[in-house]
């Protein structure tokens, strides 16, 4: 049995046990097999039979952590580096829709936002200081400090969660406490730093007890987020959570209804993922909120160098 038929048979074996999200730098299995149903018919390689050994029936544990390029490159499923990631990218980007369906749709372009109520409002540090003096709801007068967001003028992605908690109302920082470590971590997987983004809350002011947003304080903080999308104008948004997610896709569907999707909020993708807060509680969604972030990050990659 070639090295090429070993692998194959390796990937298929991962997939039928439903490890369809088997990574290789960015592929899976499924991935993988398409490279090597798409690769050109390669000569032969001599096997272990050809040597008078007896091969293994399938690619067995033993053979797991061996590294798969050189296997692709034995195969001659991929002569060389450069080719081996130039069809790497036309994979991922001939995959990108069954990997990850489009969802709902909320506006057509992000131009079509500006002017609105709060279109004076000309930086970020404008909209801080307008949201610090905002009594548009009665949360002002509970809180401690307005949590505006903080992050990259210029970030490529903007991520948006629910709402303030008692560290980030302590401090008047968003994503500081426990599940702002968690994020960061996770955001450190798909290597992406958190000065490099932008990060913030659908309310601005903390919740009593945090408890749920209500309705009244959604539409009172809306105007605020919707500025900061427009001034940020990033490549990206990942919506953490419920309130968020519904709250950008004006929805009532569920979070599990919204993930593994790409939407789009006014021409940008959006994707949706647990709130870290949630992931405290419950380990079992950190993998689907692992995929969700490299669902993001491939988004990142593919934007990089669009206008």
């Amino acid at each position: 049995m070639d090295a090429r038929e070993q692998l194959r048979q390796y990937l298929e074996q991962r997939r039928e046990a439903g490890e369809h999200d088997l990574v290789l730098d960015g592929l899976s299995a499924d991935d993988a097999l398409r490279l090597l149903g798409a690769a050109a018919t390669a000569v032969r390689r001599p096997s272990a039979r050809d040597a008078g050994e007896t091969p293994p029936s399938t690619l067995g544990p033993e053979h797991a952590s061996a590294d798969w390029r050189d296997v692709l490159r034995r195969s001659g499923a991929s002569p060389d580096q450069e080719t081996q990631r130039r069809e790497e990218r036309e994979v991922l980007a001939s995959t990108q829709d069954a990997l990850a369906p489009p969802g709902l749709t909320v506006g057509v372009d992000d131009r079509e936002l500006f002017g609105g109520a709060l279109a004076h409002l000309d930086s970020l540090d404008a909209v801080a200081t307008s949201v610090a003096a905002c009594t548009r709801c009665p949360l002002y007068s509970s809180a401690t400090n307005p949590v505006p967001g903080q992050g990259n003028a210029n970030a490529a992605l903007m991520i948006v969660g629910e709402a303030p908690g008692a560290t980030e109302d302590e401090q008047g920082l968003a994503f500081v406490g426990a599940a702002g470590q968690l994020l960061t971590k996770i955001l450190a997987a798909v290597d992406l730093k958190r000065e490099d983004v932008f990060i913030c809350n659908v309310l601005k002011h903390r919740p009593p007890g945090n408890r749920n947003p209500m309705p009244d304080e959604v539409t009172a903080c809306s105007p605020y987020l919707i500025r900061q999308f427009e001034l940020i104008r990033p490549k990206a948004i990942l919506a953490l959570g419920t309130f968020a997610a519904q709250t950008l896709l004006q929805t009532k569907l569920a979070i599990g209804k919204l993930r593994g999707q790409v939407h789009r909020y006014h021409g940008v993708p959006l994707i949706v993922t647990y709130h870290p807060a949630a992931l405290l509680r419950n380990p079992s969604w950190k993998r689907p909120t692992w995929e969700d972030v490299q669902l993001v990050r491939r988004i990142l990659d593919r934007s990089a160098g669009q206008p």
